[in-house]
């Protein structure tokens, strides 16, 4: 049965004209019981959530929920949704925000790319709200993982690109990867966000 459902699942998110008329029937699967069947339904409501705000709206709070979950994979997918509908329309997660700095130094590498990744999205469109929240993502520059680190100049890109002021402080640590760091795309990320920032000419 479970297979079924994650299969339907899987159907559902590759018919995305349909997507309207699935929303529920997927919000259900959130109770399935079942880890992977609970986490596509995560994730796909996250991507039903960037067009369609307003219709996930009455899941968001089971989707939050998952925050808190044993389960790594579950809390990575909660992450991932919430900033899908985050980054069309904030107010929509507004009341979750703070919980998603909870797990910033989570145990899992892929929840703390997770959650990088979440912030990314909801600062594309609302950079304002990550004034005092830097220092998450400066903590995340010298991670242990090197896929976090991967991923942690990216946040700087985003937010640099349209709050400059937000991340001048952490400039020379970024200079500092950019040209020190063992992985190779590691300094690239980093001297994008640099870039974007402003505060070195675009080559």
């Amino acid at each position: 049965m479970k297979n079924e459902t994650y299969n339907k699942l899987a159907a559902i998110y590759k018919d995305k004209a349909n997507w309207k008329n699935q929303i529920d029937f997927t919000g259900s699967c959130l109770n399935a019981g079942d880890s992977k069947v609970i986490g596509k339904a995560i994730w796909i409501l996250g991507e039903m959530g960037f067009t369609f705000g307003n219709l996930v709206q009455p899941y968001v709070k089971d989707i939050a929920d998952f925050l808190t979950s044993e389960d790594a994979l579950l809390r990575e997918r909660s992450l991932n949704a919430l900033g899908r509908i985050g980054r069309t329309d904030y107010k929509l997660i507004d009341s979750y925000f703070e919980n998603i700095f909870s797990l910033s130094n989570d145990i899992s590498e892929k929840v703390r790319i997770a959650f990088i990744w979440a912030c990314e999205n909801i600062a594309t469109n609302f950079p304002e709200l990550f004034e005092s929240k830097m220092n998450y993502f400066a903590v995340l520059l010298d991670d242990s993982a090197d896929r976090v680190r991967i991923e942690a100049p990216e946040i700087f890109r985003v937010i640099g690109k349209r709050k400059p002021e937000y991340v001048k402080e952490y400039i020379p640590k970024l200079f500092e990867l950019s040209e020190k760091d063992r992985e190779r795309v590691v300094r690239i990320h980093a001297l994008g966000a640099i870039k974007a920032s402003g505060f070195i000419k675009k080559s």
